[in-house]
């Protein structure tokens, strides 16, 4: 597959920005421990995916997803200037999983070393 550096570069951007803004203006507190792990954007630059990952219970997951929801014209709002595009992509929030499943594998790991 071809890859898309345009896109990679603005998925960049995005999660630069919205990691600052994150950190420095957003005051919602079902985000504020959120972390941006990663942003695809695709090929026609018309969805970002902001990927994030929050350690807790469902319910605090589905919190932060709420709370993204309720900020997204201000992220899309502060974000669109610094990013010198003429459309701004639309944005969806998605919980990176990754992180959880890394973690129960590392405890299998260590439970089977143990065991030996």
């Amino acid at each position: 597959m071809k890859p898309y550096p345009r896109a990679e570069r603005i998925g960049v951007a995005i999660q630069t920005a919205l990691s600052e803004l994150l950190s420095r203006k957003i005051q919602d507190p079902r985000i504020e421990m959120a972390t941006i792990s990663s942003v695809e954007v695709t090929t026609d630059l018309k969805v970002a995916y902001v990927y994030f990952a929050l350690f807790g219970s469902e319910e605090k997951i589905k919190e932060a997803i709420a709370g993204f929801q309720s900020s997204h014209g201000y992220i899309k709002k502060n974000i669109a200037p610094k990013l010198g595009l003429k459309y701004m992509p639309e944005i969806k929030f998605v919980h990176d999983r990754s992180f959880d499943h890394g973690s129960k594998i590392d405890a299998l790991l260590n439970s089977v070393i143990k065991g030996n």
